[in-house]
């Protein structure tokens, strides 16, 4: 749940903003490549979608040179969807092993408490 309502959309908002900012592809092109209809490309550019984490993500070195992979494959040419997820997963990873998700996990499940050790805040290896 916490990836779908927070993780994706955050990244979605990275990616589309490095092929629009980055690699001056129009947004109806960029909608296309990440396969979103062109009005989920205008909520992500106004922070109506995904802004959540957006800045915490961003400031992550591992996730944003993954990010910018994805995004510089994406303007270049058609990338296969094994090659995408790949990459999320791989993304999804470090975000969870930098526990930028721990204090959504607290938020939205409160029985949880701060000293839980859960596989998901638990430090990965």
């Amino acid at each position: 749940m916490i990836v779908v309502r927070y993780i994706l959309p955050a990244i979605r908002v990275l990616i589309m903003k490095d092929l629009v900012e980055k690699h001056n592809i129009r947004k109806i092109d960029a909608s296309a490549k990440m396969e979103l209809t062109p009005a989920a490309i205008t909520q992500y550019m106004k922070g109506e979608r995904g802004a959540k984490l957006v800045d915490r993500i961003a400031k992550s070195e591992k996730t944003m040179k993954i990010l910018s992979e994805l995004a510089e494959a994406m303007a270049k040419d058609y990338v296969p969807a094994e090659t995408v997820m790949n990459k999320l997963c791989e993304a999804c990873f470090i975000i969870r092993s930098e526990r930028i998700i721990c204090g959504l996990h607290h938020k939205d499940l409160p029985s949880l408490k701060e000293e839980c050790k859960c596989v998901v805040c638990a430090p990965l290896d």
